[in-house]
């Protein structure tokens, strides 16, 4: 991932496009692109969907699961030709970055990033596999081979779980870094714009 010193330098020196907002307001960079933020809502709320009706209404639960599936696909070659802060390559880092990025985190000195820190990349990608976990064993338990194989139904159970922990932590996780580095991380999804600085 870039950070804002880094965003420049990869474009030859030319700075980013920017919006001027209101008057008193700090200027904004575009961030997150339009197929990134569809991405992360619709995943959102298919997920919300499969969980609420797992137990209950097994075609909406399925549809969704297959939504999700999509959706994994579309990000993940997304991940590797979309706009910058979208590809792996910007924000997958080395565990020992990771683990720097959260120390400081902890001690309310983690520098800020453009794209996504250290931390939420390494979230992304282990949701990204989770959830993947998730739609292959849920896959195969539709499958006449592995209907009703308990060993299937317990990986997917299990991913299920780990996933809601996960989410969780980047609740927590979107949270700190927002007040840390004074900026509504929530909306910068919603409106793809980050402040400059």
């Amino acid at each position: 991932m870039a950070t804002v010193s880094e965003e420049t330098a990869g474009t030859g020196g030319l700075v980013p496009p920017v919006q001027a907002g209101p008057a008193g307001t700090q200027r904004t960079v575009r961030v997150w692109d339009p197929l990134v933020r569809l991405f992360h809502w619709s995943l959102v709320a298919a997920f919300v969907i499969a969980w609420a009706t797992g137990d209950e209404w097994q075609s909406v639960h399925e549809t969704a699961g297959y939504a999700i599936a999509a959706l994994l696909a579309v990000r993940i070659v997304w991940g590797l030709v979309g706009t910058t802060h979208a590809r792996f390559s910007d924000f997958v880092y080395r565990p020992t970055t990771v683990v720097r990025y959260l120390l400081d985190t902890a001690r309310l000195r983690a520098r800020r990033y453009l794209g996504h820190n250290p931390a939420g990349g390494a979230m992304v990608v282990t949701l990204l596999v989770m959830l993947s976990v998730i739609c292959g064993s849920g896959f195969l338990m539709t499958t006449d081979a592995f209907w009703g194989v308990d060993w299937v139904e317990e990986v997917h159970e299990t991913a299920v779980n780990l996933t809601l922990v996960l989410i969780g932590l980047h609740l927590v996780g979107v949270f700190a870094a927002s007040l840390e580095h004074r900026e509504n991380l929530v909306r910068a999804m919603i409106t793809g714009r980050k402040r400059r600085n």
